[in-house]
């Protein structure tokens, strides 16, 4: 049986989940709603976006809604804010 070669990321999962933290907060408090399609497509990989956002709702950091919309946790928010809001 032959080895599939795999398929490395041009980017770490933890700047992705970076990018898709910041398009999902804004240094005005406010917290954007995005689908996920629309993630995929800023970040330039679909299937990266969809990693990411489950990595984030799993750390508390994202709410998903049933009809594929996320949007950042107030722990979110806060932790952007911490960290400072740079792209």
């Amino acid at each position: 049986m032959q080895d599939q070669p795999t398929q490395e990321r041009e980017r770490p999962m933890d700047d992705i989940e970076r990018d898709v933290l910041y398009l999902l907060t804004e240094p005005q408090d406010n917290q954007p709603i995005w689908s996920v399609a629309d993630l995929g497509r800023e970040v330039e990989d679909a299937g990266d976006a969809d990693v990411a956002v489950h990595g984030l709702h799993q750390a508390g950091l994202i709410h998903r809604t049933c009809d594929g919309f996320v949007f950042a946790t107030r722990a979110g928010v806060r932790a952007v804010q911490m960290m400072g809001h740079v792209i």
